[in-house]
């Protein structure tokens, strides 16, 4: 995905998976819910339509006991490869996820571009370890049996 780099905040790491066993995590809800977000998130579900343009509106709980909004679309649905998430509450931004098979590996690229460069450079401080800590929980997530 090419974006200006003032408005996109990007990590990538070579995942121990298939392209197939992510993006099975990625399109199960009940999967998804388990390691979407930062460490201490939990998720409640009202909407997944997991098809292009469908709806994925949830909430986010905080440790805090804060809850989040979210609603969000699916904008691009590419199986094995590519998933493209747009971001409809504030912060505004369109997050996609490549998947690019490595070896028996996955080699995931985790890019944001918000709407705003100055909305990203204030959520930066936040989103960059909060997306580090999304992939761990990823992975730990493709740990456990199916």
């Amino acid at each position: 995905m090419s974006a200006p780099t003032d408005r996109t905040l990007a990590t990538s790491r070579l995942i121990h998976a298939t392209p197939a066993a992510i993006f099975a995590a990625l399109r199960d809800p009940a999967r998804l819910a388990r390691w979407w977000g930062p460490d201490g998130f939990t998720n409640t579900f009202d909407t997944f339509e997991f098809r292009p343009g469908g709806a994925w509106n949830f909430t986010m709980h905080g440790p805090n006991g804060a809850s989040y909004p979210n609603q969000s679309s699916f904008a691009e649905i590419v199986p094995d490869q590519r998933l493209v998430i747009r971001h409809a509450c504030e912060p505004y931004f369109t997050l996609t996820i490549t998947l690019t098979p490595r070896e028996g590996k996955t080699f995931l690229e985790w890019s944001q571009c918000f709407d705003s460069a100055a909305v990203c450079a204030n959520v930066a401080s936040i989103v960059i370890p909060s997306n580090e800590q999304n992939l761990n929980r990823l992975e730990a997530e493709l740990a456990q049996p199916v």
